[in-house]
């Protein structure tokens, strides 16, 4: 079997995924790259051996020698960079969130509806073992039926991650109850078997709007990624635009009428993603979410908290980054461009999870009034219903 030949559009900080798909000799070898950024190329490009290396993307997807894209690049990149991809006939594996507006994740879809070209979102926590553990306790009955999901998701480097680069930005994020809550919101629809139909919230640039910045063009500190400073208020050399909040509470009513709850919060001491899921016979929560954490299930009752719980599951043992999702991520992938068919993520889901993370921005800066998230139209969700192809199999590129 020929590897399945990728490029890579975005040398950044998730280069290390595209690594996971640069196997050569064993089904998918990384053989063009291209970052707008000369020195992003020169630091990252020996590491794949690559013998096409540009700065402009559309002379990578030019090519006739690449089977597929990886696109890595920041997020309000993703419409314009997926949309040439796809218009190039180039299937597309395309870093979440899949864009940073209800429209543009349309545009996206319908693009890939109309060239008929291959699209995947990289929605990796599906691939986490304590999400898919936890899904499958749903699944087998252990807690009854799902009524109820809440998430907190404590961010203890928050202030280096996201207010010292262009995350910090609404004008290229639209928040951070999108950006960094996408994974979050996907996993509470995937668990809770419904998408969110109606969003409130609350929010508010409490801690680092009043820190000290860089001044524009001035490049990050050195060491930024693994010097965190402490305690937050200490933090300096934030972006020089600052405008997306470091607190959010998001409430979601689903279509099939679970209501969910998340919380985020950016100068926390510690990292953790804690999920409570209760349902007409008991409740399973994480603790802790890398190999050997657990997931807890309390199902029988009544009575006060005990922390032994009533079954105790152990997060299975994983190797990569992530907990092991990366590289089962991109496996999915280059199985998904060369055979098709179905697949852990969706385009369709990622979609509904950019859709709920909006309109609860839009929720928080408009004093928690109540939106509707807009429905897909219907004959997009049936495209990727059905795999990605037309009624009557018509298979996309």
């Amino acid at each position: 079997m020929d590897d399945l030949r990728i490029g890579v559009i975005g040398l950044g900080l998730r280069a290390s995924l595209a690594l996971t798909a640069h196997r050569p000799g064993k089904g998918s070898v990384v053989t063009a790259l291209c970052d707008s950024d000369p020195a992003a190329i020169k630091s990252r490009a020996g590491l794949f051996e690559a013998a096409f290396v540009t700065e402009d993307h559309r002379e990578l997807l030019a090519r006739r020698d690449l089977d597929a894209v990886i696109v890595l690049t920041p997020d309000d990149t993703h419409e314009r960079v997926a949309i040439d991809c796809l218009e190039a006939g180039k299937a597309v594996y395309l870093e979440k969130p899949l864009a940073i507006t209800v429209e543009g994740c349309d545009n996206i879809l319908r693009a890939a509806r109309r060239t008929g070209t291959r699209l995947y979102v990289g929605h990796n926590m599906r691939h986490m073992g304590v999400v898919r553990l936890m899904r499958d306790i749903i699944q087998r009955g252990v807690i009854g039926e799902p009524k109820t999901v809440w998430v907190r998701h404590f961010v203890s480097y928050g202030g280096d991650y996201y207010f010292k680069d262009w995350h910090a930005d609404r004008a290229r994020t639209t928040g951070l109850l999108l950006q960094k809550a996408a994974h979050d919101l996907d996993v509470i629809h995937w668990l809770a078997g419904g998408y969110t139909t109606r969003v409130n919230a609350l929010g508010d640039l409490m801690l680092y709007g009043d820190l000290p910045r860089r001044e524009p063009g001035t490049p990050r500190p050195a060491g930024w990624l693994q010097e965190f400073e402490w305690p937050p208020p200490t933090r300096t050399g934030l972006h020089h635009v600052v405008d997306v909040e470091d607190v959010s509470v998001m409430n979601m009513r689903l279509d099939n009428g679970v209501i969910a709850a998340y919380q985020q919060c950016h100068f926390t001491p510690d990292y953790v993603r804690n999920y409570t899921v209760i349902g007409t016979e008991g409740r399973l929560e994480n603790f802790g979410d890398g190999p050997g954490d657990t997931v807890k299930v309390w199902n029988t009752g009544p009575t006060g908290y005990r922390d032994d719980s009533d079954i105790a599951y152990k997060v299975p043992p994983a190797t990569g980054t992530h907990g092991g999702a990366d590289v089962e991520i991109m496996a999915e992938f280059v199985r998904f461009v060369r055979e098709g068919g179905a697949t852990d993520t969706s385009p369709v889901a990622a979609r509904m999870s950019v859709a709920a993370g909006y309109m609860a921005t839009m929720s928080l800066r408009n004093g928690g009034m109540p939106y509707d998230v807009p429905e897909l139209d219907a004959g997009l969700a049936a495209y990727f219903d059905r795999g990605q192809t037309e009624p009557g199999g018509t298979i996309g590129q």
